[in-house]
């Protein structure tokens, strides 16, 4: 057991209440050990206020590039990431120590006028950095107006409520706003049959180095086996697909007993084409059964979704 460990966070209060949380885990089961945390600046904090989409700015580890680098210099021990900004592919040095229990799934919506997303008035414009939540919207709600929204939390919420009106209602994760105790702010958890989630939302991976087995095995302590079998055949899916940041993909996997029960979900950018799977498999074969989930929506004309 090491008498120290420093753990990289991003500095948004969201990204602090995850390394608080994970700090606090740890203290909990080693009392000895002394916890800091090292503040680091990514390259997804730094455009925060830019008006380009995500994937145009880097996409794939955005919001986790520098805490990498920080672990490979040894200036940290281990990095906690929302586990849907993890690349579904670590290079070599790296690896997720520990899945903990994951909290809700669910995306909602938040509304000026407390209107669901059924009820908005046609032309409301929606708020979102997501092309996964703004194609299921407008498959949804093909007249409304999707609109590009970054920043935290509560920056997000606060442009909402602007004198501007820029935005009718915006659509977070729920998880962030139960962590971040904002859930009054809610007007609706969005059904699954129109928004499933994106693979890995609600749950934290906990980043360290491959080679560090001192600190591999701490972090087994905070592991949870059924969040790691649904996430494994969620990013699994998203990771056979390859399908990067320019195709919407949801995907959802719950763990019932000895089964693991699958539902995905592929759409076009517009919304006006959409591709879903089904599945399930005994436990321990969820990552077959993501990429079995994959072949599935291949062979259905995934390809042509990324043309459209």
């Amino acid at each position: 057991m090491k008498e120290r460990l420093v753990i990289g966070t991003r500095k948004s209060p969201l990204a602090l209440w995850q390394s608080e949380f994970v700090k606090a885990s740890l203290e909990k089961l080693f009392p000895g050990v002394v916890i800091e945390l090292k503040h680091i600046v990514t390259l997804g904090d730094k455009t925060q206020n830019s008006a380009a989409a995500i994937p145009s700015i880097g996409g794939k580890g955005l919001f986790t590039a520098e805490l990498e680098e920080s672990l490979i210099r040894g200036e940290i021990d281990l990095a906690v990431h929302s586990l849907k900004d993890l690349p579904t592919s670590l290079a070599p040095q790296f690896a997720v120590g520990a899945i903990p229990r994951r909290a809700s799934v669910d995306d909602v919506v938040i509304s000026r006028s407390g209107a669901q997303l059924a009820m908005l008035p046609a032309g409301s414009a929606v708020g979102t950095s997501s092309l996964r939540r703004s194609s299921q919207i407008l498959r949804a709600r093909p007249d409304l107006v999707i609109r590009h929204i970054r920043g935290n939390v509560d920056t997000r919420i606060r442009k909402l409520r602007a004198d501007e009106k820029e935005y009718d209602a915006i659509v977070l994760a729920r998880a962030g706003l139960d962590r971040l105790g904002l859930s009054e702010q809610i007007t609706e958890v969005v059904s699954h049959n129109v928004m499933l989630p994106a693979p890995g939302q609600g749950a934290l991976g906990i980043e360290c180095r491959s080679e560090d087995s001192i600190v591999r095995e701490m972090l087994a302590r905070l592991h949870d086996v059924d969040t790691a079998a649904a996430v494994n055949a969620e990013r699994s899916f998203l990771a056979a697909l390859n399908a990067g940041c320019n195709t919407p993909v949801g995907a959802l996997a719950c763990v019932d007993g000895e089964r693991v029960r699958f539902s995905g979900r592929c759409l076009s950018p517009d919304g006006t084409r959409c591709i879903e799977t089904q599945g399930e498999c005994r436990r321990g074969d969820e990552i077959v059964l993501g990429q079995r989930m994959a072949d599935e929506t291949r062979s259905q004309g995934f390809s042509e979704l990324q043309c459209a």
